[in-house]
C-alpha cells in the first residue's frame, strides 16, 4: 500500500490518525497542496480528482475518500475497531462521522476558503477551479457555532461522539475542530464537556503526527 499524504490539510490528518490507531506502518508520499502538487501529472495519474488523501490499496485500486480508506482498512485490520462493533453502532460511527464532516468541516472551509487570498479561485478542491463567494463566509461563522452547541449538548452525555469508546467520528470532530484554529475559532470556554473531550483525544499519540 502506498498512502498520500499531506502534513498540512485536515483530510489527509483524518486518515493519517485512522492509520496510526490501527498500529499500522504504511509507504507515505507527501503531496504538498501549498505547491499545488495535487494537480501535478505525477499525482493526477494516481487520484485524477486531485484530492487528498488517497491510498493505494495491495489490489492496486486508488481509494480517494476518508470513509473508503476506512472501510478498506476497518475490513482488512479489523482490530483495533474504529467503527463500531453492533449494527447500532456503526450506524451512530456513520451518523457522527457525517454530522462532523458536514457540520464541523464544512463551515471551516467555507470560511477559509472564501476569505484567503491563497484560495482565490480555488474555492472548491479538486481539478476545476472556483470563485470565491464571500457571502459564505458569515454563514460557515454561525454554521460552525451551532455545531459547537450540538456536540457539547452530545457531550454532555456520552463520552465520546457516537458511543463510549473512541471512533472514527472522534478523529473526523477533533481535526476539523483542531482545523478552526485557521479562521481563529477555538472551542468556547463554556463548552466544559467538549474542551475535555478535546484534550482527551489530543493526549493520544495518532493525534500528534
Amino acid at each position: 500500500m502506498i498512502f498520500y499524504d499531506c502534513s498540512t490539510a485536515p483530510n489527509p490528518r483524518r486518515a493519517r490518525m485512522f492509520i496510526a490507531e490501527k498500529g499500522l506502518e504504511i509507504e507515505t508520499r507527501d503531496i504538498s497542496i501549498a505547491k499545488g502538487e495535487q494537480l501535478s501529472p505525477e499525482f493526477t495519474a494516481v487520484n485524477p480528482r486531485a484530492t487528498l488523501p488517497a491510498l493505494l490499496t495491495d489490489e492496486g485500486e486508488v481509494l480517494g475518500e476518508n470513509l473508503g480508506i476506512a472501510a478498506y482498512l476497518e475490513a482488512k485490520f479489523p482490530e483495533p475497531p474504529l467503527m463500531g462493533r453492533t449494527p447500532l453502532e456503526k450506524g451512530a460511527v456513520m451518523m457522527w462521522n457525517a454530522i462532523a464532516e458536514f457540520q464541523g468541516g464544512m463551515p471551516v472551509a467555507e470560511v477559509l476558503r472564501n476569505t484567503n487570498p491563497h484560495f482565490k479561485d480555488r474555492a472548491i478542491p479538486g481539478p476545476v477551479n472556483h470563485a470565491q463567494i464571500p457571502e459564505l463566509a458569515a454563514r460557515g461563522q454561525q454554521r460552525l457555532a451551532d455545531y459547537f452547541n450540538l456536540i457539547e449538548e452530545r457531550l454532555q452525555s456520552s463520552a465520546y461522539l457516537a458511543s463510549d469508546s473512541f471512533t472514527l467520528a472522534d478523529i473526523t470532530g477533533f481535526v476539523f475542530v483542531d482545523f478552526a484554529r485557521v479562521i481563529r475559532v477555538r472551542i468556547p470556554e463554556t463548552n466544559t464537556a467538549t474542551l475535555a473531550w478535546f484534550d482527551k483525544i489530543k493526549a493520544r499519540p495518532s493525534a500528534a503526527l
